[in-house]
């Protein structure tokens, strides 16, 4: 990894070699700037108070080996990422601002595709770690990791199930709860759509009425106007003397009759005129016809205006027109359906609902088995590992407990409180010593024996879920002489199968490291590429000297450095 302005660390290669690195250093020097780097590479959040003063952003690049059909390879790969001679080129660099930014093999990538490659990648263990080990959940997780297909496969299944059963209750509850209001609903939409099919409206009535009324308001006007143009065009009978429009234009056609011959406008004009005599022809028989089919009848008005009137009641209630007012019909019936299907929509869904609290019960005995079994095996696999961490008498166990609730599920014959995971309470129980009860863990281990249950946890997982990469950061914090040694023993047994780094203040479990980086401090307080070395001979004996007894020449203390590092290669 190289690492630029962050922390202390102004520009620092470290370089982490197969087996077992230890990163050792003076309290302050940036130790943990190499767990919370790796942390970056792999998703973890981005805190802007991490930039170096003065600095714009802080940068972190990796290059991590993976095997080219491993699934973070594949992954990668999906995201368009390109693998560089069988490694992962991965960048993050995060703002003094705030900003965060990812590169996986070249692309730009979510930082969230980090945190799923994670998972394949390194296990990451520290103080917080240790503390979230303290928790049920995180037990119970534990264990479920532990067990693999025995409780993965029915927890899938269970989940599926949960969230069913959570979406039918919340249907359920809405339509029970809001059963007045959605009644209410339905009786105004019943009473709407009787009272628009009591009047009965067409489409495009109200405009059709709205004309007519018009036309009955003024059929006196309209026909004394009518018989005044109609006399004006063809003459009044009762006036045989009066002069009309037809009369004149004939009289004009006929004077030019005679001569159009001798000239064609002369004669392009006289047609013009008797076509103008044609339509004063056909506008006075329509005037005619209209005078007569005019119907003056008042009762005929006052049928229209009371029709209009019932079509306004509509408009008032339930559109700005009948258009609208049909369209809400329409609409008003469709929810009425829906509204008059609750019943039989409870029905369906309580009978759902029970079907699946049943088979809920089936997969909530089943992942209890499924856990009863693997917890056994998992608490006599960490127990054997305490023994090789200076523990041989300490027991581990877990309890498997339920809640009785008489809303739950049915598991080993009682009803039993349930959520997203299933129905169990898993601990985990210590027994640091014969005759001791077991107790949790968070009330019955010390922090020295809580990191070697830790570390134990991890050992045991490396059998079955391994991943290549484990960090353990100040895991052996509390842990002091034999415990200590023996931590590193174990450490190293791990480092045959994966590459563990350690950042650790503890000689005992340094000397075991197949290599020792060591991370100081110029004299302006920062970390720069020089700031971290690989200490071989003469070097390493020096740290080692310093981490037993703060004095790198004291004659004792080189003595017994000498003798961890016999020790550890005598093991190995």
């Amino acid at each position: 990894m190289r690492i630029r302005s962050l922390g202390v660390i102004d520009d620092a290669v470290v370089e982490l070699s197969p087996g077992f690195t230890a990163v050792t250093g003076e309290t302050g020097a940036g130790k943990t700037m190499v767990v919370t780097s790796l942390g970056l590479l792999l998703g973890g959040r981005a805190d802007p108070a991490l930039v170096r003063i003065g600095a714009a952003s802080a940068v972190v690049e990796g290059r991590v080996s993976v095997a080219p059909d491993a699934a973070a390879a594949r992954r990668a790969e999906e995201a368009g990422a390109e693998l560089d001679d069988g490694a992962l080129l991965i960048s993050r660099t995060v703002s003094a601002e705030g900003r965060s930014r990812a590169h996986l093999g070249g692309r730009s990538v979510p930082v969230g595709l980090l945190a799923e490659l994670a998972d394949d990648l390194v296990a990451v263990h520290g103080q917080t770690d240790q503390q979230g080990l303290l928790k049920p959940a995180r037990q119970r997780a534990a264990l479920d990791r532990y067990a693999g297909d025995a409780v993965a496969v029915p927890l899938a299944a269970y989940a599926t199930a949960y969230r069913r059963l959570r979406a039918l209750d919340a249907e359920l509850d809405e339509l029970t709860t809001r059963a007045r209001e959605r009644a209410q609903e339905a009786d105004l939409l019943r009473f709407g759509l009787a009272e628009i099919e009591a009047v009965a409206p067409r489409p495009g009535e109200d405009v059709e009425l709205a004309a007519e009324a018009e036309r009955l308001g003024h059929a006196e006007a309209l026909a004394s106007a009518a018989a005044l143009a109609h006399a004006a065009l063809a003459g009044n009978p009762e006036d045989p003397e009066g002069v009309d429009a037809t009369t004149l234009v004939a009289g004009a056609g006929r004077a030019l009759e005679g001569v159009r011959s001798h000239d064609p406008a002369l004669a392009a004009l006289a047609d013009r005129i008797g076509e103008i005599s044609i339509l004063l022809a056909d506008v006075a028989g329509e005037l005619a016809g209209y005078a007569d089919d005019l119907d003056a009848d008042p009762r005929r008005l006052a049928a229209v205006e009371e029709r209009r009137a019932a079509l306004t009641g509509l408009t008032r209630k339930y559109g700005e027109d009948v258009a609208a007012v049909l369209a809400w019909a329409e609409e008003g019936a469709a929810r009425l359906t829906e509204l008059d299907g609750d019943d039989d929509r409870i029905g369906e869904l309580t009978a759902e609902r029970d079907a699946l609290r049943a088979e809920l019960s089936k997969l909530a005995q089943a992942l209890t088995d499924a856990r009863t079994e693997a917890a056994a095996r998992f608490a006599e696999a960490v127990t054997a590992e305490l023994a090789s961490l200076a523990m041989p008498h300490a027991r581990v166990s877990f309890a498997i407990r339920q809640t009785e609730d008489p809303d739950g599920v049915e598991v080993g014959g009682r009803r039993v409180a349930y959520g997203p995971s299933g129905a169990d309470e898993v601990e985990l129980l210590l027994a640091p010593h014969p005759g001791a009860p077991p107790r949790p863990i968070a009330k019955g281990a010390s922090g020295g024996e809580l990191s070697r249950v830790m570390l134990a946890v991890e050992v045991v997982f490396a059998g079955t879920d391994p991943v290549p990469t484990y960090l353990f950061d100040e895991v052996d914090a509390g842990v002091g002489g034999k415990a200590a040694v023996e931590i590193g023993r174990r450490l190293a047994k791990l480092a045959k199968t994966a590459q563990v780094v350690v950042v650790t203040h503890l000689p005992q479990v340094a000397a075991f490291a197949d290599r020792q980086l060591l991370v100081e401090k110029t004299n302006d307080g920062s970390v720069t590429r020089s700031g971290v070395t690989v200490l071989e001979g003469e070097d390493r004996v020096r740290e080692l000297s310093r981490m037993l007894a703060g004095q790198e020449d004291s004659e004792t203390a080189r003595a017994h450095a000498e003798e961890l590092l016999a020790t550890a290669r005598a093991d190995l």
